[in-house]
């Protein structure tokens, strides 16, 4: 089962490429692999006809108790024949439904496809989680397929409805599913429902299951996101409403209700919301011209019925549910794909403008009316034996209760309602038939296009099986009833038969075809008295009135808390941290202060103290970064003494890099802060950053004096070594013991580097990179010779102004720029055992680009570097997660490392720990990420100046004579590189 899902999915990422490679026809090897798996899945019957429950288990998420479960029974099996079989139909069917220059055809097939495989793990997860997971799949991809065509309006309103509410729904189905397998003791669900358990809380966590599921399956009040999704293809309409994702909470109502028909609440529920829609969408189906929205609305009538039917409770009603469950698939399929052959052969689905197409494509009309027929509860039909079940189902309820404790008077209201349903249901089944196929007087004659044989075999096919599967009573009653029989004994023998003999539910079926009948008859003043109570008043209406209201509140919202200060958010941060945990110093307990254990501690801490005092009272810009550069460096010097020189290293090299991208930065901002008298509020912050600071203080001193058991760094240095193969303890914790928070740090790194791209680059990011050899000499400039395999190093004289130059800084640059690249290799392979290390490496090879900038300008950084920064962090993320997963192919866990020695011939031993290439990764990341800082606020800020000068010599050239003036410089604005350093 596992190997299918993961099949599907796998080719739904082909399916794109296929469509691209060979049009539309792709389709059709795409339905042949799904139609293979329905193959698979039909194999299986024999067995789940034995009662024998196919399973899988295979472990993922051990921890949170989330494993790869499935399971294959009866309800299982009925389900992913459906899944499939439809599946593959609809998939065969978009071959010729869609032209060969479709926008969006290529994506579609691959999001069809794996929607397809969402919807069939749904179905076979053993897992309560795990079906969340699908679950939620299903959501997205439908949301992804509503939405096909983003040009639409309609369209996009209606991928947002749809997951809006479905994603509510599941929210709450998550909530229900955690409460009930922390009560069951168990997330399996066939474990569950043999022994459920009881209680209030289970109570709440199965209505709250039913919450998801009503949702899923369009009951009131959700029923108004399905009919709007009728804006997706056609093929999704047919897909989605005979399949899946509708399917998804009749199926899980069916799941439960063995188990949980009796917990309070449950039968109440489904009665009234279950027969609420089914009477509402009838009633909305019958006033509709559009020949999908009319069948839209009765998926919503049938969705009502089929929760009603499962919602009951008993063997007979579960039995009869499941038949209406095939039959709905079957006919509804059939129905839609009808209408999508219509609507593309005569260009509209306005039933008023249609006439005459029974004449003309006769196999498709009668095709059309064997599903119509069903759905109305036509004999001999599958949906004729399916509702006759539910008639008799029905009567033993409302006779005697059945075993559900429903009154009598309920179960005859139920009854009734179900009957005058079914009216509803004949009159618009009728009316489809009549709309699509029927002869009336229009006022412009449709061109109509040839039906191709392939367009039609599906609806064909499907109505074939509608009439087949209407004499195989017996036989679905011996599979069906291995669900059925789960539910106690009911008083008549459950069965789905043609015949029932003559009583009630003959009676009803009867009664509702002839009321059905005379309701079409007289469809003009029925659908006259209709439109007279039309009103404003609608679901829909009132779910697009909470969404303004929520998108205005929004507003309102963030225009008061997002008021553009920086200072006013850091302020309220922190005032929440003095206030919050703040306030527990006080409270704390004993605190036991060694004062220092070196004198040389506490001079280096007065020097952090008095150069942070200094930094908040300086005015000018570049003093106050510098001074604050020297508390970083302070700190170092604290790291290195306590015996820690990987912590004194990257801290060393952070505020290396963090002063020089601040003074970058300074060069386009004033020299001094501000020329604003002081106000109080100076006094405040004052007190807010003595309050933080004493806070911070009081939070280290009360946690390192409270520790009571012994320090799990008394094993590390072991552990290290006998688990990370490494006797650097920090880079082993960063890259074996917790590599997953690593991972997710590195991941924040790319997308805070992306966020300052998107912000300060026009285009992308590589679009100024310019190569020293592609700038042209300035002018009294002596050209260099050429001289094969080389080229001149810092060639300064062409691309800086000679004010701009550092003879003493280019010659060290010459100097140390490899050694500093080597130092940063060597860190990156030592790690592991000496001080070092990805993002240390990285730091270094970054500030080795850094004194290049310097020293060259932007055009020597390009020289340097003539890469795009973008890629370069991308390839450091994808390095990284493909070391974390790559275990996977070896039978190991993510991010498990392995440990190698490698015998080297007068070289000793290689030690080879894998997790270098996490680290490698890292280190990608990181250099990306400098490179990216140089390239913003140094070579950005570079072509500004020059603009800037440029614009101003014009200006200057532009005034009159006599006017102030700026003498002009020797070279040209193009290589006079200012204010590099």
């Amino acid at each position: 089962m596992l190997i299918l899902i993961a099949g599907l999915f796998f080719l739904s990422l082909a399916c794109p490429l296929m469509v691209l490679r060979w049009g539309r026809r792709a389709f059709l090897p795409v339905a042949t692999a799904v139609l293979a798996g329905t193959v698979w899945v039909a194999a299986q019957g024999p067995a789940v006809l034995d009662g024998e429950v196919l399973s899988e288990q295979w472990s993922w998420v051990p921890s949170i108790g989330l494993g790869l479960s499935f399971t294959m029974g009866a309800l299982q099996w009925l389900l992913a024949m459906i899944v499939l079989g439809i599946g593959a139909v609809v998939l065969a069917y978009c071959t010729w439904y869609f032209h060969d220059d479709s926008a969006g055809v290529p994506r579609f097939a691959g999001v069809l496809t794996a929607f397809v495989a969402a919807m069939l793990g749904l179905v076979l997860s053993d897992d309560l989680l795990l079906t969340y997971v699908f679950w939620e799949l299903t959501t997205v991809f439908s949301f992804l397929l509503i939405g096909h065509d983003p040009a639409r309006r309609s369209s996009r309103t209606a991928a947002i409805q749809a997951l809006l509410v479905t994603t509510l729904g599941g929210l709450a189905m998550l909530v229900g599913a955690i409460v009930l397998g922390y009560h069951a003791g168990t997330m399996t669900i066939s474990e569950i429902l043999a022994d459920p358990p009881g209680g209030t809380a289970v109570t709440v966590a199965v209505l709250l299951l039913l919450v998801g599921a009503i949702s899923k399956s369009a009951l009131v009040p959700f029923h108004f996101w399905l009919p709007a999704a009728m804006a997706a293809p056609t093929p999704v309409s047919a897909y989605l409403h005979a399949a899946s994702m509708v399917k998804a909470g009749v199926f899980l109502v069916a799941l439960l209700a063995p188990a949980f028909a009796d917990v309070p609440g449950w039968r109440s529920t489904l009665l009234v919301l279950g027969l609420a829609t089914m009477l509402l969408g009838g009633i909305r189906a019958l006033v509709q011209h559009d020949l999908k929205l009319l069948l839209a609305y009765g998926t919503v009538s049938q969705l009502g019925f089929m929760i009603l039917v499962l919602g009951v409770g008993t063997r007979a009603a579960a039995l009869a549910g499941l038949g209406l469950l095939l039959a709905h698939a079957l006919f509804k399929a059939c129905l839609f794909l009808v209408v999508g052959l219509v609507d593309r052969t005569t260009g509209t689905r306005d039933l008023r403008r249609l006439t005459g197409l029974g004449r003309r494509m006769p196999v498709v009309a009668v095709a059309a009316t064997v599903a119509a027929a069903s759905m109305a509860g036509v004999p001999p039909l599958l949906g004729y034996v399916a509702k006759e079940s539910v008639f008799v189902a029905l009567v033993d309820v409302a006779r005697d209760g059945d075993g559900t404790g429903v009154p009598s008077f309920v179960g005859w209201l139920v009854l009734a309602g179900v009957v005058l349903g079914s009216v509803l249901t004949v009159a618009y089944s009728a009316r489809f038939v009549w709309g699509a196929f029927g002869n009336r007087e229009v006022e412009e004659e449709l061109t109509v296009r040839p039906v191709p044989v392939g367009f039609a075999a599906g609806p064909v096919l499907l109505a074939a099986l509608t009439v087949v599967l209407g004499f195989a009573g017996h036989q679905l009653t011996s599979l069906l009833g291995l669900q059925a029989d789960l539910f106690p004994p009911g008083v008549h023998e459950a069965e789905l038969s043609l015949w029932h003999g003559v009583g009630l539910p003959l009676g009803a079926t009867v009664l509702a075809l002839l009321l059905g009948a005379l309701l079409f008859v007289a469809r003009a003043p029925v659908l006259r008295w209709q439109l007279s109570f039309s009103n404003d008043l609608s679901l829909e209406r009132a779910y697009r009135w909470t969404m303004r209201a929520l998108d205005r509140s929004a507003v309102e919202v963030t225009g008061v808390v997002q008021r553009g200060s920086a200072a006013a958010y850091l302020g309220l941060i922190l005032l929440v941290v003095v206030a919050v945990p703040g306030s527990a110093v006080i409270q704390g307990g004993d605190i036991d202060v060694t004062p220092w254990q070196t004198p040389v501690q506490p001079a280096i801490g007065v020097v952090i103290v008095v150069a942070a005092v200094m930094a908040a009272r300086s005015r000018r810009r570049l003093r106050a970064v510098l001074l604050a550069g020297v508390t970083g460096f302070g700190t170092a010097l604290l790291f290195l003494i306590q015996g820690a020189p990987d912590l004194a290293l990257t801290q060393v090299l952070v505020e290396t890099l963090t002063v020089v991208v601040a003074v970058l930065a300074l060069r386009r901002l004033p020299e001094y802060f501000t020329d604003r008298p002081l106000t109080r509020r100076r006094y405040l912050r004052m007190a807010l950053g003595l309050g933080v600071g004493i806070s911070v203080a009081g939070f280290l001193l009360l946690s390192a004096s409270a520790r009571t058991a012994e320090p799990v760094s008394a094993t590390l240095p072991e552990l290290a070594v006998e688990y990370g193969g490494g006797h650097n303890i920090v880079n082993v914790i960063l890259v074996d013991v917790r590599a997953w928070d690593t991972l997710g740090e590195i991941s924040v790194l790319v997308a805070a580097a992306t966020g300052v791209a998107s912000l300060i680059f026009l285009d992308t990011r590589g679009t100024g990179i310019r190569r020293v050899h592609e700038i042209p000499y300035p002018a009294g400039v002596r050209k260099e010779p050429k001289v094969a395999g080389r080229r001149a190093w810092l060639p300064a004289p062409r691309t800086l102004a000679p004010e701009n130059r550092s003879i003493i800084f280019e010659v060290l640059t010459r100097m140390i720029f490899h050694s500093v690249i080597m130092i940063s290799l060597y860190l990156l392979l030592a790690g592991h055992n000496d001080p070092g290390g990805g993002f240390a490496a990285g730091m270094v090879a970054g500030l080795a680009l850094v004194v290049r900038y310097l020293a060259g300008g932007r055009y020597e950084l390009d020289e340097a570097a003539p890469v795009d920064a973008g890629k370069l962090i991308g390839g450091g993320l994808a390095v990284a997660a493909l070391a974390a997963v790559v275990p996977l192919l070896f039978g190991a866990a993510v991010l498990q490392s392995a440990i190698i020695d490698i015998p080297l011939p007068l070289l000793g031993k290689l030690h080879l720990v894998t997790s270098v290439f996490f680290d490698i990764g890292v280190y990608l990341v990181v250099v990306g990420l400098v490179l990216d800082l140089l390239r913003a606020l140094g070579s950005q800020i570079d072509r500004q100046i020059i603009r800037d000068r440029r614009a101003a010599e014009d200006d200057d050239d532009a005034a009159p004579v006599g006017s102030a003036g700026t003498a002009k410089t020797g070279g040209t604005a193009e290589t006079a590189e200012s204010g590099a350093r």
